[in-house]
This record gives structure tokens, sequence and C-alpha cells, in this order.
């Protein structure tokens, strides 16, 4: 909803309601890969800090790191997809007043 005038101005320039259905959907999910990534090489980082200063040999299954970039991709495009369909359909008009 922050984005209004964006969209608005986006709108008034002639971009369709998919290519800003688009963006907001593709914005949505690298901003979650990228949170998923992080999270996932801090967990992976926490997990031989402690494996280690316990003189644990560090495991870390492949399928459990990346289970967790990819939930947060799947919640992300979930979530964003909603948004992205709502920033799209909303009138050029509508979105600059608000601005």
């Amino acid at each position: 909803m922050e984005r209004q005038g964006e969209v608005g101005l986006r709108r008034a320039l002639g971009a369709r309601q998919g290519q800003i259905a688009a963006q907001f959907l593709v914005e949505a999910v690298l901003l979650n890969l990228l949170g998923g990534l992080v999270g996932a090489a801090l967990g992976s980082l926490t997990v031989y800090g402690y494996a280690t200063a316990q003189d644990w040999p560090p495991v870390i299954p492949a399928t459990w790191a990346a289970a967790g970039p990819a939930m947060a991709v799947i919640v992300g495009t979930t979530a964003g997809l909603y948004l992205a369909l709502r920033a799209g359909r909303m009138p050029p008009t509508t979105a600059l007043r608000a601005a």
C-alpha cells in the first residue's frame, strides 16, 4: 500500500496490469529467496559453531539446508501473489490520488 504512487505513475505511463503484477511478484520471490538463503547460512553457521564448541562433528543434511530457502520462496510467492494481483488491478487515478 505504501507504493501506491509508484503503481499509479506506472499505470498512467502505460504499464499494463500484468506488468505491474509481474514486477511485484518477482520482487516478492527474490526478497524471500534472499531472506531464506541468509537464514539458512546463519543457521548453518550457528550449527557449525555450536558443534565445534562441543567437539561434535558438524553435520547438516543438504535437504535441510535447501528446505529453508525453498519454503521461504513458497511462502513469499503465496503472499506476494495476492498483493501483486491487487496492485495490478488498482486504477491509476485511485493510486495517484492516494499517493
